[in-house]
């Protein structure tokens, strides 16, 4: 796997509080070394930490980063269990981890819009959440972002998952599209609708966020860096968003940026990559970068909860916070 390392000053008196802490120190003592997961391969939706990297912005916060691209729910419990100090996740993954007792808070929105779309052939019809009824309906699996985002668009339209027929595909959305074996999928608004339409699949598009505000992926850390190294927390968010402002404000640079960090980067296409960068950067934007909204979150929670998959609502004060983000 494609790793890519940045090297960092952190001051002294800050290295010395995290002692015992989830991080770990060169023999200077002036390092912190962070593993931070981000649930994806590498990609160029992942261009505003490719940019912290780059620009400095890491490293002006004193963190040594080094990206693990793993299963988003490795990373929360990693970060639960006090293994890792930071993760990116989705939104549900944050209350479904606190119902599990992990002493998890998201610190940081990145995407102030829920990035899942449900994608039809166009002759299937698909122009509202109520159309959908009937469909057969290829999805990764019964769990994730993809999942939780078609949930809300049935209730958008007043359906339930006995009024469709849902299919666990894998993450193969475009090949089976393609191949003519499912003419309804679900994948994410920056990637399986711009995919499809590049190679000449006429298709329509039903975005989770037109008809819902979810909290969506964000920075998370646990209850205990928040108390014992508020002062890391800030340091990391600040950063963070420094590269997600950037990015926001200069895609063509973000753009090369990011190439050292994605393996054959030169093969891609660049028309298509840079689609893809445009569409995430409009999910991203923000007034305030990295605020998170308290509806989101309570929107989120009922879904969950209407689901199922929450038996009891959750404390949403310690679920998430504003406090970090300037």
């Amino acid at each position: 796997m494609f790793r890519k390392v940045v090297l960092i000053m952190f001051g002294m008196a800050i290295a010395l509080s995290a002692c015992g802490s989830p991080q770990s120190m060169n023999e200077a003592g002036a390092l912190t070394k962070i593993s931070l997961p981000l649930g994806y391969i590498p990609n160029i939706q992942f261009a505003p930490l490719y940019v912290a990297v780059e620009r400095g912005y890491f490293r002006d916060a004193g963190f040594e980063v080094e990206f693990d691209y793993k299963f988003e729910t490795d990373g929360v419990a990693l970060v639960g269990a006090g293994e890792i100090p930071f993760a990116v996740v989705s939104g549900e993954q944050v209350l479904l981890a606190r119902a599990k007792g992990l002493p998890v808070t998201y610190v940081a929105a990145w995407y102030q819009q829920y990035p899942v779309s449900v994608v039809a052939k166009s002759e299937a019809n698909v122009l509202v959440p109520q159309d959908l009824k009937g469909k057969k309906i290829g999805l990764p699996g019964l769990f994730g972002a993809n999942y939780i985002g078609l949930r809300a668009l049935l209730a958008a339209g007043r359906l339930g998952e006995s009024d469709v027929t849902l299919d666990a595909i894998g993450f193969n959305q475009v090949e089976v599209m393609a191949a003519g074996q499912q003419d309804v999928v679900v994948g994410y608004t920056a990637n399986e609708p711009i995919q499809l339409r590049t190679r000449g699949i006429a298709v329509t598009e039903l975005r989770v966020a037109d008809y819902a505000n979810l909290a969506a992926n964000g920075i998370l850390t646990s209850e205990k860096v928040i108390a014992e190294n508020p002062d890391m927390v800030r340091a990391f968010v600040g950063a963070f968003l420094k590269g997600l402002k950037y990015t926001i404000e200069n895609p063509e640079e973000a753009f090369q940026l990011s190439e050292p960090y994605i393996p054959n980067f030169a093969d891609l296409d660049p028309a298509l990559q840079k689609q893809i960068l445009a569409t995430s950067i409009e999910q991203w934007k923000a007034d305030r970068l990295g605020y998170s909204d308290p509806q989101a979150w309570e929107n989120m929670q009922t879904v969950l909860f209407d689901m199922g998959l929450l038996s009891e609502k959750q404390d949403l004060s310690k679920a998430f916070t504003n406090e970090f983000v300037p």
